[in-house]
């Protein structure tokens, strides 16, 4: 089990501002993935649960390669215990699964539930959370509902993910209650998610546009 605590993840979260979300079909994959991060300085990703690989991947990437490491797509509270025990650093999943939450808390693991409305944020906030997935963002309300849930509820932060591109994810990084943007847009594709230099590449320019000024 992981031994970081939520503070130094979510700290860690709002330094790289940026977090690829990936699934991992082998190993070749994973190692040039891996690479191309540690080129570009970027030691953090979310491997989803959505290949059979990817409680390998975790393993992998958190040991070999000492990525920090979030499990995504987490559904369930056997997908936490599992995430965990492969070397996981936090769990993340789409929506706010009480049982998951109550495992993650009780094992110390820190945990981003997805978020889609305010009774949802209040519940989590009731849980002890105070830092959330916005999920699907871009289809419900993008960095608007950012703003808006700002006004009654000011002491909940959020990472978003779902949808978001090079076009919107300064808009998204804008919001004071914003940690992070997580997703794939800037990760090669095809053949080139086997070159650790695309992925190294790909990471630096979207950093490079999420920090310029001139780019927004």
């Amino acid at each position: 089990m992981p031994l970081d605590s939520a503070a130094r993840v979510f700290e860690d979260l709002e330094r790289h501002r940026i977090v690829p979300v990936v699934s991992i079909e082998n190993e070749a994959h994973l190692d040039a993935l891996a690479g191309g991060l540690a080129l570009a300085g970027l030691p953090i990703v979310e491997i989803t649960l959505r290949s059979a690989y990817a409680h390998r991947a975790i393993a992998r990437a958190s040991s070999t390669h000492a990525l920090r490491v979030g499990a995504g797509s987490v559904l369930t509270v056997d997908d936490a215990k599992a995430t965990a025990d492969a070397g996981a650093s936090f769990i993340v999943s789409p929506g706010l699964h009480s049982g998951v939450v109550d495992w993650c808390l009780d094992n110390g693991m820190p945990v981003l539930p997805g978020v889609a409305t305010a009774t949802e944020v209040l519940a989590a906030r009731e849980m002890g959370l105070r830092t959330l997935k916005f999920f699907p963002a871009s289809v419900i309300g993008g960095a608007a509902w950012l703003a808006a849930i700002a006004g009654p509820i000011p002491d909940m932060r959020f990472v978003a993910t779902g949808g978001i591109d090079a076009a919107s994810a300064p808009g998204f990084l804008a919001r004071p209650n914003l940690l992070a943007v997580g997703g794939s847009w800037f990760l090669p594709k095809g053949a080139s998610s086997r070159d650790p230099e695309a992925t190294a590449t790909g990471v630096r320019d979207a950093l490079a546009a999420l920090t310029n000024p001139l780019t927004r």
